[in-house]
């Protein structure tokens, strides 16, 4: 076996941070491209390293990512593998090595729509058929550093996506340009201290309004939803155009619950019935607005991102008022 090569010690301060792009071979033999070190200071309690790292590192900035980097034996804590299990109570050495090959090798000529940003944080429209994160080199994620300024606070992180929308699913996705405020966004999401609003197009006559209540991954999840305007459909029957506000962030929720109520999504191949397939059209869902006060400034941000072309074809040009995002009881 090829000898390890060491790397210099750098003395850090608790709550220092350092990182370096250098090659080395680590005990598998695999090239190491990018390390990252930062020495934790003192906690009040334990806190999982999972959540502690949040917004640390450039190469884990999310929840997401730290379950991968940890799954993949990326992480050490005091020169130790770290698992799931691992916590922090300051004073331990935190360090990130990524192997050259998990690294992208070039940028993502990808131009994404800007809807709102600042040195803390940003907003960008989301096309359809594309992922917000993951192993592909076409994501969302890949494509913020091309798309965004870089932020000139001291705590100045790549950006990173801060929750997540499905792969077919149009509209706003907000992303963190600095750690501190990757972890304050993810607790907001985390706490359900943001106001999602998401219009659907949805098949078959429904109530004017309702709520939705299903355990979904035996998870309690609710939805509320109301149609704003319906139209006849010689193949669907009735097609609706439905604004949805999800009181909770279950995976895939307004999909599974409308389809769970007999009202499935117009173009959703993964819940909606195969007889209802509407193919190279996409899925009629978009996240529409985003409210929530801004963590820093404690500004009220409301960002919207309009309706795709597709839902006016169906229900004509929709008359973006506020009535239509902020009429739902509190």
């Amino acid at each position: 076996m090829p000898p390890t090569t060491p790397q210099s010690k750098i003395h850090l301060r608790p709550g220092q941070k350092t990182s370096s792009t250098r090659l080395f071979l680590n005990s598998n033999c695999s090239a190491i491209s990018l390390t990252e070190s930062h020495i934790a200071p003192p906690q009040p309690e334990p806190v999982r390293l999972q959540e502690y790292g949040v917004g640390l590192f450039s190469a884990a900035a999310t929840r997401s990512a730290w379950k991968k980097v940890l799954k993949k034996q990326f992480v050490t804590v005091d020169d130790v593998l770290a698992t799931t299990a691992t916590y922090i109570r300051g004073g331990e050495r935190i360090q990130i090595s990524i192997p050259d090959e998990v690294l992208p090798k070039k940028l993502l000529n990808f131009p994404l729509q800007v809807l709102f940003e600042d040195d803390h944080l940003a907003a960008i429209h989301k096309p359809g058929g594309i992922e917000v994160s993951g192993n592909r080199f076409k994501t969302i994620a890949h494509a913020l550093p091309q798309s965004l300024r870089p932020s000139p606070l001291a705590d100045a992180t790549q950006p990173q996506p801060v929750h997540r929308l499905d792969y077919p699913t149009t509209g706003i996705v907000l992303a963190g340009k600095t750690r501190s405020s990757i972890r304050a966004l993810n607790a907001m999401f985390e706490d359900q201290q943001m106001e999602k609003i998401y219009f659907a197009v949805t098949i078959g006559e429904m109530p004017a309004k309702g709520g939705i209540t299903a355990e979904l991954d035996e998870k309690e999840a609710q939805t509320e939803y109301e149609v704003l305007d319906a139209v006849p459909s010689s193949r669907f029957g009735t097609l609706n155009l439905v604004r949805l506000r999800p009181r909770s962030g279950r995976r895939h929720q307004l999909r599974r619950h409308l389809t769970g109520i007999g009202h499935p999504i117009l173009g959703d191949q993964t819940y909606g019935r195969e007889d209802l397939f509407l193919k190279g059209k996409g899925l009629y869902l978009h996240a529409f607005s985003l409210t929530f006060m801004h963590p820093f400034t404690g500004e009220s941000i409301s960002i919207r991102d309009p309706l795709p072309e597709r839902f006016d074809k169906l229900f004509g040009p929709f008359p973006e008022k506020s009535e239509h995002v902020k009429t739902w009881p509190t």
